[in-house]
């Protein structure tokens, strides 16, 4: 199984790239973007010189819970530079999306509760709303954050879009916003209480 194909498989249709945008990226932007790969792990990435982006990181079951995911985000920690990504909203019944929030919990990562992200899919037409965490070693607050994932978003997911879909994504300021009282629970407390009350009920 290619590259692709293990992401394709792993992540849902309204989060992926098609192969001929991620190969154009890699490609035209092989300055920025970037894949680091092996037997068991893909790591799609977009190091700025101000910070990295994660787009795409994969672990295959059968190697999980031997460190391969700490190896791969402590790499990119030792640039020093802060660290975003986007991830599903939690949903406590959802086994995946607690492992992966615990995964990025223990990494040190916050979720960014002043960035709202909804953007709709090309590919089925759906609003796909998303949560930011961000890791920063530095001290960065969201508002950095926010401005970085706007340089992101125009840079890496729209690039050459329509060229590539046929059609267009919304224009950035439709898709992140910041701040506008956005009412939201901090996902690795949500995680917490759920982890708690699970524990009191065994």
């Amino acid at each position: 199984m290619n590259w692709y194909d293990k992401l394709n498989q792993y992540f849902p249709v309204t989060e992926m790239k098609s192969k001929e945008h991620m190969e154009l990226l890699l490609e035209e932007k092989g300055d920025v973007y970037y894949k680091d790969e092996g037997p068991h792990h893909v790591l799609m990435y977009a190091e700025f010189p101000t910070f990295i982006f994660i787009d795409y990181v994969y672990v295959s079951t059968e190697s999980r819970g031997q460190g391969i995911g700490h190896q791969l985000i402590e790499k990119l920690k030792q640039k020093n530079k802060p660290i975003i990504l986007e991830v599903e909203p939690y949903d406590y019944e959802d086994t995946d999306s607690t492992k992966r929030l615990r995964f990025y919990q223990r990494e040190g990562f916050k979720h960014a509760l002043s960035i709202g992200y909804t953007r709709k899919s090309l590919a089925t037409n759906e609003n796909n709303t998303l949560e930011i965490l961000y890791w920063s070693p530095t001290g960065e607050n969201e508002e950095e954050i926010y401005q970085q994932m706007k340089k992101m978003y125009e840079d890496i997911h729209t690039y050459k879009d329509t060229e590539v879909y046929g059609k267009s994504y919304q224009p950035v300021d439709e898709v992140l916003t910041y701040g506008q009282n956005r009412e939201v629970n901090d996902i690795f407390e949500a995680l917490k209480k759920s982890e708690k009350k699970r524990k009191n009920n065994e």
